[in-house]
């Protein structure tokens, strides 16, 4: 609306200052406020708190940051004993939004999923709504399931069960008991850990924690544990250990006490899905004349290497080390035999 003709000041009569953007009122009490001004009556604090059934303090707020953060050409006429805008507006500022923006939002709505059935998983979704209400109310704008989508696999019903119980050991520095079945064993084994971290690697729960009776740093899968049982042997946590160290050589989770460069050359039809994707910190790709392509790794385990290439199949071949190729000869002889 035109800018109207009469005594008016910038500044508004109490001193609050505008609320952080971290903190900002709520949007739509904004656009109430909004509205008010659009009938050009001069409302003031008071009367607009009556109105909303709030505090004039918190209107006050609402303006400044309306007036300052948002943009909005508003004023305060002491004659009137109101505010109003110095010049037309037609609308209420909305948020812009970029794909890219859009993207992060939906990418990170859809890890959430990740915590489904774990005790994070209510709070994640709470703090993930609030962070969507401003986009929502401001523009009509959110993340659709018709335009982009995903699939996240979410934790096995075991994993479930004893997450809750790890989590607050690994907090309250507690020794447990469990039985654990390393893969392809028909028998758990009983365990005495001292817990250390509780990691989310490829859409799996793994515990970190160091092995009393080996002495040593292992890594236990979820849901191969059972029987866990808290104790209340109180532990020292390690000041030097990091989760990233930790997992520094390996590509998921396989982690060992060895040293290899790995190398494998892709097919000129595999080499753009390997190009396209990062596998690890230490990788190196280097283009061929022909068009295929070899990724360099640094590991301390072979075994997420050897099921790389395998799942190339012939498209993969792995050039070094030469345990890594006797290793994939001899699974390539077993896949083989199996389908004579």
């Amino acid at each position: 609306m035109p800018a109207k003709k009469k005594s008016r000041v910038a500044a508004p009569p109490s001193s609050a200052p505008a609320r952080a953007a971290g903190n900002r009122p709520a949007v739509m009490r904004m656009k109430r406020i909004f509205d008010l001004l659009k009938k050009e009556d001069y409302p003031n604090c008071q009367r607009i708190a009556d109105e909303l059934e709030t505090a004039s303090k918190t209107i006050q707020r609402d303006i400044n940051f309306m007036r300052d953060r948002l943009g909005l050409p508003i004023a305060y006429d002491p004659q009137e004993h109101g505010y109003f805008f110095t010049e037309e507006v037609h609308e209420f500022p909305t948020v812009q939004v970029t794909q890219g923006e859009l993207l992060a939002l939906m990418v990170a709505h859809k890890a959430i999923e990740q915590y489904r059935g774990t005790p994070y998983h209510a709070q994640l979704e709470t703090a993930f709504a609030k962070l969507l209400a401003p986009l929502k109310d401001m523009s009509g704008y959110a993340p659709s399931q018709e335009a982009i989508s995903f699939k996240i696999t979410a934790p096995a019903a075991q994993e479930i069960d004893v997450f809750d119980k790890l989590g607050r050991a690994v907090g309250d520095q507690l020794e447990v008991s469990f039985a654990y079945r390393k893969p392809g064993e028909p028998k758990a084994k009983a365990r005495q850990v001292q817990p250390l971290h509780l990691a989310n690697r490829d859409g799996r729960w793994y515990l970190i924690g160091r092995d009393l009776e080996r002495r040593a740093l292992r890594t236990f899968a979820l849901g191969r544990i059972s029987a866990l049982v808290l104790s209340a042997r109180y532990f020292e946590r390690p000041k030097d250990f990091s989760v990233e160290n930790y997992f520094a050589r390996a590509i998921s989770v396989m982690n060992g006490s060895e040293d290899h460069l790995v190398r494998i050359r892709f097919s000129r039809l595999a080499a753009d899905h390997v190009r396209d994707r990062f596998w690890h910190e230490s990788q190196e790709i280097t283009a061929q004349p022909d068009g295929r392509l070899v990724l360099s790794l640094r590991l301390s385990d072979l075994l997420e290497a050897e099921r790389i290439v395998l799942q190339w199949g012939g498209h993969a071949e792995a050039l070094e080390p030469a345990a890594l190729r006797r290793r994939v000869a001899a699974a390539g002889k077993a896949i083989a035999g199996a389908h004579e």
